[in-house]
Formats: C-alpha cells, structure tokens, sequence
C-alpha cells in the first residue's frame, strides 16, 4: 500500500495498560516521521491520556461492559469506527476482539494487518527444560513490523526523551526544593511479580532516610492502603493513589529523577515521560520484549538462576530454593542502582 495515499488508520490495542503505554510510545515516534498520516486509536476509556500529547492520533473508547459487548457490540463499534472512512486497521492486540472487527473491516475491502507476538519463541524462553534464554523482538518493535508491513519506514531511536508536563497545582509544594525525587511503582498485576512488601519497605527506609523525595503508584484500595502506611512510617514517603487521575499521574512522572517498578505499567508510563527505570524482575525477564521502551538492560535488576524465566506475563509462582526469584534481590542492591542511576 502507498504510503503518500494512505492517511488514515485505525489502531486496535485494548489492554494491557502496559502494552497500551507501550503503544504511546511507539505512536508518538511514528507520527513524528509520518505527520500527514492521522491515526485513531482504538482502546479502553481509561487509557486516553496516555494520547492527549500526541498531535496526529485521535481518541475511540471501547465499552467492552456496556454497548460494545458481545458481537452485536462489537458491530455497533465497527459501524462508529466505519466513519472514519480509514484505509487500513493496524491490529495490535490480536486477541477475539480484534479479530472480530479486523473481520468486519475486512469485509468492506480494508486492508488489516496484524500483530506476530512470537508465541513460539517466547514458549521456548519460559519453557521448563531447554529454555533458550535469548533477548526476542522487543514488543515496540512487533508493533512498527505492523505499520512496516502497511508499507510505511519506521526506524525507532529507543532512547528517552523528557516529555514535561505541567504539575498539578496540589503537588507542586514537594517538587518546589532541590531534592531528588524518585518514583516507587511496587505493585503489579500479578504478585509474583512483586517484590515482598516487607523487603520494599526496607528500601524505602533506606532511600527515606537519605532524604530523597518517594511518590508511590498503585491502583486499588489494598495497595492505597500499604502506601498510606508507608507514608505514615516515612516522613518523605507520598502516595499519590487514588488522590490524582492518570493525566496528573503521568504529569508527575515527567518530573521524576528516576523510578523504581515491577515488570509493570508503572515502568512503560516512565518510559512515555522519558523517565529512567530501574525495575525488577521475577517470573518475567526482559528477553521477552517487555522491557520499558528506551530503558537499559544494566538497571534491571534479576537474580541469575535456573528457573528463570517461567512466564511471560508473571501470571505464575517463579520459587528457587523456597524463594520467590524476584525475592533474592537485596534491598541493599536496589539502593545502590538507583543512586546510580541519579548520579547520571
């Protein structure tokens, strides 16, 4: 397909917020090298600030629970999606859903392609006998082959680049002095991606007791709760759950020195603010391809054992000699990382 004539296309990725955030990334730096092409995407209600700042890409909730659900659903969404007369679909997510629409698009002569995840060869990195530990395609790169087999050139930096955002006017008091601020992102999906809390609170205290300033992300009520008495135990500790929208979230992570996450969401929104990561894996490894767009592979911090990689998504118990993988590392390890990436 000609590039010169194609100018509109439509972007399927649904979930994971990761994978979403990731998307960001990628469509910030192909609207950059293709401005005459206008791009919708197409996902969950919650996931739009991710896409505010990116001039070239237009907005489409899905409403997967109410008028979007179910077939005659996803018809509806086909019919409002059909309006923006595209010449093509870049379907990301692969999954019944994409399917589905692809299907329907397809029928009205719109050319679709589609995402290789690589489920082969990640089966072989998590397998249990015979991995073949090698690093894979990175994720954002799986997601330019679409638009590269659309006929577009796409050459992705992965570097970092700062992407300031104005503060919200409630926290701007803990940003107005010198001290370094360092966002904890200590929650995840799955929680054998996650580090013990009682280890992350030792780090915390370490990092507290140095003065830095903390800012803790999370999502649910539970994790609300373990931040707030974080924030009771450690004067420079702030937990900004549920106090602030995910604009004013990403805002506050343009201003960060430097974040501390799970294989998690809060690693690939750093990496949309051009915000160095320094993560923690467990079950997963970032051979997979999840590793936070421009982010290093020296500040991810893994224990070197057998059993490692088990999973792609973290979605199961990663245990050597009793312990879970992502527990053998020192909290004395991910200080010093993270003062190392702050003398940088």
């Amino acid at each position: 397909m000609n590039k010169e004539v194609l100018q509109k296309i439509l972007v399927f990725r649904f979930s994971s917020m990761g994978d979403v955030a990731i998307v960001a990334s990628f469509l910030r730096e192909f609207c950059e090298q293709h401005p005459t092409v206008s791009l919708v995407m197409v996902s969950k209600k919650q996931f739009q600030p991710f896409f505010e700042s990116i001039a070239g890409v237009a907005f489409h909730a899905l409403e997967a629970e109410t008028k979007h659900k179910g077939i005659f659903g996803l018809y509806q969404l086909y019919r409002e999606l059909k309006t923006y007369q595209p010449q093509a679909v870049a379907d990301l997510h692969d999954n019944i859903r994409s399917h589905i629409l692809s299907f329907f698009f397809r029928l009205n002569g719109v050319k679709v392609c589609r995402i290789d995840k690589g489920r082969k060869e990640k089966k072989a990195l998590t397998r249990e006998k015979n991995k073949i530990v090698q690093p894979l395609r990175a994720t954002i790169e799986r997601y330019a082959d679409v638009f590269r087999n659309l006929g577009f050139t796409v050459s992705l930096e992965h570097k970092l680049h700062k992407h300031l955002q104005p503060l919200p006017e409630r926290i701007k008091i803990l940003f107005d002095n010198d001290k370094q601020k360092i966002g904890i992102s200590p929650f995840a999906q799955y929680p054998y991606k996650m580090y013990h809390l009682s280890k992350m609170a030792m780090v915390l205290k370490a990092l507290n007791d140095k003065s830095y300033e903390l800012f803790i992300f999370g999502g649910s009520e539970k994790e609300k709760q373990i931040a707030e008495k974080w924030e009771t135990d450690f004067p420079h500790v702030h937990s900004l759950i549920k106090k602030y929208n995910l604009s004013e979230e990403l805002a506050v992570i343009s201003h960060l020195d430097v974040m501390l996450s799970m294989d998690s969401s809060g690693m690939h929104m750093a990496s949309l603010m051009g915000v160095p990561v320094v993560s923690m894996w467990g079950a997963t490894h970032p051979f997979a391809g999840f590793l936070g767009y421009g982010q290093s592979l020296d500040d991810c911090l893994q224990a070197d054992v057998p059993v490692r990689p088990n999973s792609i998504y973290g979605n199961k118990p990663c245990v050597y000699n009793g312990v879970s993988c992502i527990d053998l590392i020192a909290p004395a390890a991910i200080v010093k990382k993270i003062e190392e990436e702050l003398k940088q």
